[in-house]
């Protein structure tokens, strides 16, 4: 990694006052991302639910972006452990994780359970028309990403100009590289970053209730597949030496932490080893949040009641 970069990912650290942070230090204290998609916010509080109700643990959770930041901060100390990651979103593993070609300074733990992908979407109207609506269809033979270059006067936006306009990741630090996609596979769009989940989804959600035509990206689990009726518009099949001009791989989410934060806490390891939530669970709590605009905290400890017999089971 270049020394600029790690510069950069110093004062991001020192940016959210975690430098030197008595909490991590303390005994059965830990410090606990809250990242910044609601997925990996839902995984990560169903750990501290456990923690704190039944291992006597007291969580500091940080708001942070769910990229190299985080990852250096893990490295640092000064964050103990890392409750989802995504590893196609992350490049740095390679520089962190043994498993990757990394240098081992961070340690890959277990899985969460959460099996993801990520792709471009439509609404199905834009491909079939809905007659219920009275939208035509503008897009009828729209299969692949590539296919979007004949249809894209249809797309276009303010901030597309003459290209079609692409609901692209919302996060930056997510490293999706959405730009380098579409002009890899020679696509004439312009990608837009919304620059926050919340704003993402209700870019996509507006333009539906008017009938628009857009491609956005997306990813499951996740509720906007209930609550919009989307047609996955197809990418290459994953090629790591291409990429990014191909899709995504399933992602097989799973949590890491410092060796030293290993070393401090087995007993949170050993936990964290056992720790287990399906696509399922984990989507039926983003609904409630995201949806039903309800507090994570309520739907993860009224889900915990529910569900004695999945968190008894990940004691150790």
């Amino acid at each position: 990694m270049k020394s600029t970069f790690k510069a950069a990912l110093a004062a991001i650290i020192m940016s959210v006052g975690l430098v030197s942070s008595p909490t991590a230090e303390a005994g059965k204290r830990l410090v606990l991302p809250d990242l910044d998609w609601t997925g990996a916010i839902v995984t990560c509080r169903t750990i501290q639910w456990v923690l704190e109700n039944h291992m006597d643990y007291k969580v500091k959770t940080v708001s942070m972006p769910g990229g190299p930041g985080v990852w250096e901060a893990i490295r640092a100390g000064d964050i103990d452990f890392y409750c989802e990651t995504w590893p196609s979103y992350n490049p740095i593993k390679s520089e962190y994780l043994e498993e990757y070609g990394g240098d081992g300074s961070l340690v890959r733990i277990a899985d969460t359970g959460i099996i993801g992908a990520s792709g471009y979407f439509t609404p199905r109207y834009v491909i079939e028309g809905d007659s219920s609506r009275g939208i035509e269809a503008v897009a009828p033979d729209l299969k692949t990403v590539q296919d979007l270059n004949q249809y894209k006067g249809h797309f276009k936006s303010l901030e597309s100009g003459d290209k079609g306009n692409l609901i692209a990741c919302p996060e930056v630090a997510w490293l999706c590289e959405d730009q380098e996609r579409m002009d890899g596979l020679g696509v004439d769009f312009h990608a837009q970053n919304m620059g926050s989940e919340t704003a993402h989804w209700a870019e996509m959600q507006a333009k539906y209730k008017r009938g628009e035509p857009f491609v956005a990206y997306a990813w499951t689990p996740h509720w906007i597949f209930a609550a919009l009726d989307l047609v996955e518009v197809e990418l290459p099949d994953y090629d790591e030496a291409k990429w990014p001009a191909t899709n995504w791989p399933k992602d097989i989410c799973f949590k890491f932490g410092s060796p030293a934060s290993i070393e401090k806490h087995p007993e949170v390891v050993a936990m964290l080893e056992k720790h287990r939530l399906t696509n399922a669970q984990q989507a039926g709590m983003i609904y409630e949040v995201d949806v039903n605009k309800r507090d994570v905290d309520e739907v993860v400890a009224e889900w915990m009641e529910a569900n004695e017999t999945v968190w008894r089971s990940w004691l150790p």
